[in-house]
């Protein structure tokens, strides 16, 4: 661990927070773009999909591995991780570049079980972002005191945006 892990720390905090911002303005601005002359790519949702659910199983063998004390799998566990989510993201933004939003068809109780759950899913999904890129600073700096802190609140953030994906994806895939 370096002797003083905040220079490393505060090197980083202009970027987590542009990365924070630029992402989710980003994802919103490309919503409106459509790419001229692709057809729609309805192959791509049960694959982000089964990425989301591959993050939410990755993350939990992340925290059992370093509860009995293996960081090296941990770390190579939570790096796939983030390339996933990473992956995720590109695939979903490429996804709505190319389709129409799919209306949600269902009736009564569970119309509002899934709005709720997109709802949520959604405004956790930009709320975690600064979470993962400050855990993950935090413990490339070696700070790992303030890591296991941060990462107490960015686990079950991450993790519940990650089921309630592939949760959403189940409840809309009817109708595509």
């Amino acid at each position: 661990m370096p002797e003083n892990p905040e220079p490393i720390e505060k090197k980083y905090t202009v970027w987590i927070w542009i990365l924070s911002i630029l992402i989710p303005v980003a994802v919103a601005i490309l919503f409106t773009v459509r790419i001229p002359g692709v057809e729609r790519m309805g192959f791509l949702p049960p694959i982000y999909a089964t990425i989301n659910a591959i993050t939410a199983v990755l993350l939990i063998i992340a925290v059992l591995m370093i509860k009995r004390g293996n960081r090296l799998k941990h770390e190579l566990l939570m790096k796939t991780a983030i390339t996933l989510s990473v992956v995720f993201l590109l695939l979903y933004v490429v996804y709505h570049m190319t389709s129409d939003s799919t209306p949600y068809g269902g009736e009564g109780a569970i119309r509002y079980v899934y709005f709720f759950l997109l709802i949520s899913h959604i405004l956790l999904s930009i709320v975690v972002i600064p979470f993962v890129l400050i855990t993950y600073i935090r413990a490339i700096a070696g700070n790992f005191k303030m890591h296991k802190k941060i990462a107490r609140i960015t686990f079950p953030l991450w993790l519940y945006v990650a089921i309630t994906g592939v949760v959403v994806y189940f409840m809309i895939s009817p109708y595509y």
